[in-house]
């Protein structure tokens, strides 16, 4: 794995592919994620659309330094407005279309209001835009299953250097009580690039008004798909479909 110093400690990441004249795709993790829990997926949708890609892990998350992460209620506002700018800047991508899965989505949708004209496109995997009684009461019912079941621990301790850290830092924004008035809405009408949402009809996490509260606010086109079931990630629980639909919009974007 290739580390980059943004000047917060080292970041993980990953290239894939090179020398296309398509935009590159960025990938943006879950709460939980990191490089390595996107499994092979990068890798299958850069190939089937014929686009290099970039995935990382945010500070704190897989092998990437603890010492760079915000842990404030502003947490994913630092990583759209602060990280993600110098870390673009630095590996040189220019008009990325970001992959964004729940919290990522939430921070591709902030960079993009915040940088309209610097996004060809958005792939929103289960966004949230405001504290969702269910999504809170899923960040609970995870942490306690941390708390309780040997197995998860020993799951997410594959994946992150402290996975108990990991747990802790994110469910105790999530669970604060300043933290339910959180909203990301205003600034959406400024998106005006193509958008792909995908969110599973039963997702434990988030509903569908997160859905119909950006497409009532951006600018641009946008293309939702609601898909059976009750996963909240997409490329893992429909990967089929996810990857299809993704490969599309991709094309349609800007055709080989």
């Amino acid at each position: 794995m290739t580390r980059i110093d943004l000047g917060r400690g080292p970041l993980e990441y990953e290239r894939i592919g090179s020398g296309t004249t398509r935009p590159e795709l960025v990938f943006l993790h879950e709460g939980l994620g990191c490089v390595a829990m996107w499994g092979g997926f990068p890798a299958r949708l850069c190939t089937a659309a014929s686009c290099a890609g970039l995935v990382y892990s945010r500070y704190g998350y897989g092998g990437s330094s603890r010492a760079g992460r915000d842990r404030s209620a502003r947490f994913m506002h630092v990583e759209a407005l602060e990280v993600l700018p110098a870390l673009l800047r630095q590996l040189g991508i220019a008009s990325p279309v970001f992959v964004g899965q729940s919290d990522g989505a939430s921070i591709a949708l902030i960079y993009a209001a915040t940088h309209p004209s610097a996004v060809s496109g958005l792939i929103l995997e289960a966004p949230h835009v405001f504290a969702e009684a269910l999504t809170v009461g899923g960040v609970a019912r995870v942490c306690a299953r941390f708390g309780e079941d040997p197995e998860f621990r020993r799951q997410l301790s594959r994946y992150h250097a402290d996975a108990a850290q990991v747990v802790a830092d994110w469910s105790a924004v999530w669970l604060a009580p300043s933290f339910q008035s959180w909203n990301i809405e205003d600034g959406l009408e400024s998106i005006g690039c193509p958008i792909l949402m995908l969110q599973a009809e039963g997702d434990p996490y988030g509903g569908l008004e997160h859905l119909r509260r950006i497409e009532a606010r951006v600018r641009g086109p946008v293309r939702s798909v609601i898909l059976p079931g009750c996963g909240h990630a997409p490329h893992r629980d429909c990967h089929a479909r996810t990857l299809r639909e993704m490969t599309e919009f991709l094309d349609a974007l800007v055709p080989v």
